[in-house]
């Protein structure tokens, strides 16, 4: 085999794995809002907007990508780059994944053990598939990418943005709850596990197996 072809088989699994890893996190946040328990903190301005409104989840949820997508572009400032701009169409494939999950699954929630126990799939889901469209190195998820704009930016760990960027979420979700009468109304026990649990969920998958991912990133 010479080495385009073996280029071209390696960039054609990471492609594979990159959208298995979305539809993952596109499950995984779905069991996440659909266990009643409240919304993980990056989808938790959408879910409550959603809550107070009825409007639909996955179309709230495009539109916050959106505005991600647009607020790195005034982040990075002269190092902005335009390919970041792919983003937007993740995010309409990813809350399309979404959309369909919603439709299908239509769990009702509302016995507590169950309602863990969706949680809990819907944390594993949503780690691995992170784990899995970060690992490709392609295009990020606009959550993934406003939070290394702001580490680059600020010149400060990823991991700490992150927390803060999550912090930021939930008191967001806190007032446009408040708004609408009850603060709660997005927020829950499922958005406290999501932040330590998913985290967990990705270096675990990582330890197994992204030895073994990284073979196809190597181009």
């Amino acid at each position: 085999m010479n080495l385009d072809s073996t280029k071209k088989k390696q960039m054609s699994m990471r492609v594979v794995i990159y959208l298995f890893g979305m539809v993952l996190l596109a499950l995984g946040i779905t069991l996440n809002t659909q266990a009643g328990l409240g919304a993980s903190a990056i989808v938790s301005v959408p879910y409550t907007i959603s809550q107070g409104t009825g409007m639909n989840f996955a179309n709230l949820t495009l539109i916050a990508y959106c505005v991600l997508v647009v607020a790195q572009f005034f982040i990075k400032g002269k190092n902005r780059r335009w390919i970041d701009a792919l983003q937007v169409v993740v995010s309409i494939v990813f809350t399309r994944f979404m959309a369909l999950f919603q439709y299908v699954i239509g769990y009702e929630s509302g016995v507590f053990i169950k309602d863990l126990v969706v949680l809990l799939l819907g944390i594993l889901f949503t780690g691995i598939g992170a784990a899995m469209t970060v690992d490709m190195n392609l295009i990020p998820n606009p959550g993934d990418g406003i939070v290394s704009s702001l580490a680059e930016r600020f010149n400060r760990e990823l991991g700490f943005c992150k927390n803060c960027f999550d912090a930021f979420c939930v008191v967001c979700s806190l007032a446009i709850g408040l708004a609408f009468g009850n603060p709660l109304m997005g927020i829950g026990l499922g958005t406290v596990l999501s932040m330590l649990g998913v985290g967990r969920v990705i270096y675990f998958f990582n330890k197994a197996a992204k030895a073994y991912l990284q073979q196809f990133t190597m181009i």
